[in-house]
């Protein structure tokens, strides 16, 4: 075969070809120019991001003809030996295939033989971590003593699998992930050298795709090239990489900003028809609102976007939405994306999710904004003139204001405390049977869930610290321990129509509830009993809450023998 795959044909042969490691290669640099070459190398980092190629050229330098030298000349015979694999000093082995312990007692037989034609003789043990633990057992004294003439090169990654006695042997050099710019800047390279006609745009979308590898851009650069025509373009890029088109983002988000569920599942009903993932088409979207959000916040960094083109479409529909809609939309989306995870339908959990943000109430157009700002400035400008009339030595102060003043006092003085309906208490406590009041305290656990079903969670966080302690047929006095809590319940009509249609729909009538803070209570309580005394006939059908040690002292010794004085 005369063709060469491009990653293959454009493999770094020097340290400033190795793109996005420049942390790596300025320091092996350095230390090839003062000669403090380590004895053991370990090369960790995600696939494709030029580790290999990083070992390859460490094993030139250190043996080039011209050393000490910061990069190899790829010029003398040992640098054209180890680039074309002729000289036998430089050993690659795939850890993954030869991964036993006689693999690497083999290694460790061989190590103590002088190299033929290089001064070292370099091992670059690719995929360490698939060693075996006796593997590793059997290449640790060798690793931390190996002959002066011998460099030990391991690359993996995941380092996390290698033993840590391994680890603490070697220098260690972490390759990060390539950013999507430095990629499109050696994919354009690439594309000027060989002649072929690229989008800059299809670049972007490639070097995106490849998720920070050198070697995964180049390999969809090369299956782009294979696909298109006379022209690497947009539509090229985003059919081999799977990847959704702006214009179908634009046209989805549109759909979700107006609320448009019917034109946002056609949207997607087209995009799967022409074969989109759905996981990729989620995280595209995702991608797609946090450029949007940035965008939003610092419009100049055109080069942190990641997924978009600053198109006009895409900017009318950034100054349309707001960044609290899109915080709402991208955790919407994220939460799509993990159940789509682990499950064999995701298209259903992406068409839910579309049409949850299309009815979302939190996503709708703020067109009062103008008019909220406008109205803003002109309070603003209001305070102002009045700060220079009052510098002038101008009374202010209008006629109306005492009036105002004078009517607002009441109703503070009115706010200081509860109004307990003593009469209608009195009234209710009159006609007072314990059979009621029974029948209420079982349903107060159910009658609280129902209110928290309704919506009024907040209210029926008040009646956790009261109770029922009287009930008649058609009415039941609460008894609050705090007073504030008493007055936020009985002055709240709404919350006193929902507590009356649970107390129906639990007991089947209708009844009026009263509330009375427990000071007022008591005093209550023990004027009633103390009218009652008099007339014993009635005593029995007054059911009131008892105190707990009379109620404790009527069990023990029988209410005949007790005698309550006050």
């Amino acid at each position: 075969m005369s063709y060469q795959a491009l990653y293959r044909v454009w493999r770094p042969q020097q340290f400033i070809d190795v793109v996005g490691q420049e942390h790596v290669t300025k320091t092996l640099q350095n230390a090839l120019l003062q000669q403090k070459i380590s004895h053991a190398y370990l090369f960790s980092g995600p696939r494709g991001t030029g580790k290999t190629s990083a070992a390859k050229i460490l094993a030139k330098a250190v043996n080039c003809e011209r050393a000490p030298i910061k990069e190899p000349c790829n010029e003398c015979p040992t640098c054209k030996g180890i680039t074309d694999g002729s000289i036998p000093d430089v050993i690659e082995i795939d850890a993954a295939s030869n991964n036993g312990v006689e693999e690497i007692r083999d290694i460790r037989d061989k190590v103590k033989y002088a190299p033929n034609a290089s001064k070292f003789k370099v091992y670059i043990v690719d995929e360490v971590h698939m060693l075996s633990i006796g593997a590793f057992n059997a290449l640790l004294k060798t690793l931390e003593e190996p002959p002066k003439h011998v460099i030990f090169i391991l690359a993996t990654t995941e380092p996390h699998k290698i033993p840590l006695t391994i680890i603490s042997r070697c220098q260690r050099f972490d390759f990060k992930r390539i950013t999507a710019k430095a990629i499109v800047n050696r994919m354009k390279l690439i594309v000027d050298e060989t002649g072929v006609d690229c989008d800059q745009h299809a670049l972007q979308i490639v070097a995106r795709a490849a998720e920070g590898g050198m070697r995964d851009a180049l390999s969809l650069l090369d299956q782009a090239i294979s696909f298109s025509q006379d022209r690497v373009t947009v539509e090229d890029a985003l059919t081999v990489t799977g990847s959704v088109s702006q214009g179908f983002l634009n046209r989805l988000a549109k759909s979700i900003q107006q609320k448009n569920a019917a034109e946002g599942l056609e949207a997607l009903e087209e995009l799967l028809f022409h074969g989109k993932d759905p996981a990729r088409f989620v995280e595209d979207f995702i991608l797609y609102y946090r450029d949007m959000l940035l965008y939003q916040a610092a419009p100049t960094l055109e080069e942190s976007m990641e997924r978009v083109m600053l198109d006009e479409e895409f900017q009318l529909l950034a100054k349309e939405i707001r960044a609290e809609s899109i915080y709402e939309l991208i955790e919407e989306l994220n939460r799509a994306q993990q159940e789509m995870r682990w499950t064999n339908h995701p298209r259903i959990f992406l068409e839910v999710a579309i049409v949850k943000l299309c009815q979302s109430e939190k996503n709708v157009n703020h067109q009062a904004l103008p008019q909220i700002d406008t109205l803003l400035n002109r309070v603003n400008e209001l305070e102002k003139e009045l700060q220079q009339l009052k510098q002038n030595g101008i009374s202010v102060q209008s006629e109306e204001q005492p009036s105002v003043s004078a009517q607002k006092k009441p109703a503070r003085a009115s706010r200081k405390g509860v109004q307990v309906p003593m009469g209608k208490i009195k009234e209710i406590l009159k006609n007072a049977t314990k059979q009621d009041l029974v029948q209420l305290k079982s349903r107060w656990g159910e009658m609280l869930n129902l209110l928290v079903n309704n919506q009024m969670r907040s209210q029926a966080a008040l009646l956790n610290e009261a109770e029922p302690v009287a009930a008649s047929e058609n009415a039941v006095i609460i008894k609050f321990k705090y007073e504030i809590h008493c007055q936020m319940a009985m002055e709240n009509a709404k919350f006193l129509e929902v507590l009356s249609n649970v107390l129906y729909e639990l007991l089947g009538k209708r009844i009026q509830a009263l509330g009375i803070p427990e000071e007022p209570w008591q005093k209550v309580r023990q004027e009633f009993l103390k009218d009652q005394q008099e007339d014993d006939s009635h005593s029995d059908a007054m059911q009131v809450e008892e105190e707990p040690l009379i109620a404790e002292a009527k069990k023990l010794f029988g209410a005949d023998l007790i005698e309550i004085k006050e």
